[in-house]
């Protein structure tokens, strides 16, 4: 099999921490990369979750608007309620 170098940039603290890393479990990191893209080859997928925080902030805008709302109003809702309440907010 034909080997390559990939070249890749990463911050120079990250690099230090993630080579003592890979030595403290016994493998160099050139062994670490490449099993992260083996896993992602065979999975065909990153072996983490990837998503925006752009969904998260508007689930946490809507719940503070949803709270300020119920300290102004003295009316209380029942659990079905405040279920499809929050259904509506995550889609």
């Amino acid at each position: 099999m034909e080997s390559t170098t990939l070249n890749i940039r990463v911050n120079s603290n990250d690099k230090k921490n993630f080579e003592q890393f890979c030595n403290n479990v016994g493998m160099n990191v050139s062994t670490a990369v490449n099993m992260f893209i083996k896993a992602v080859l065979r999975e065909q997928k990153l072996p983490f979750e990837v998503r925006s925080n752009s969904f998260d902030n508007q689930i946490y805008q809507s719940l503070k608007e949803a709270e300020h709302e119920l300290e102004q109003n003295s009316q209380r809702y029942t659990i079905d309620e405040v279920a499809q309440s929050m259904n509506d907010i995550i889609g």
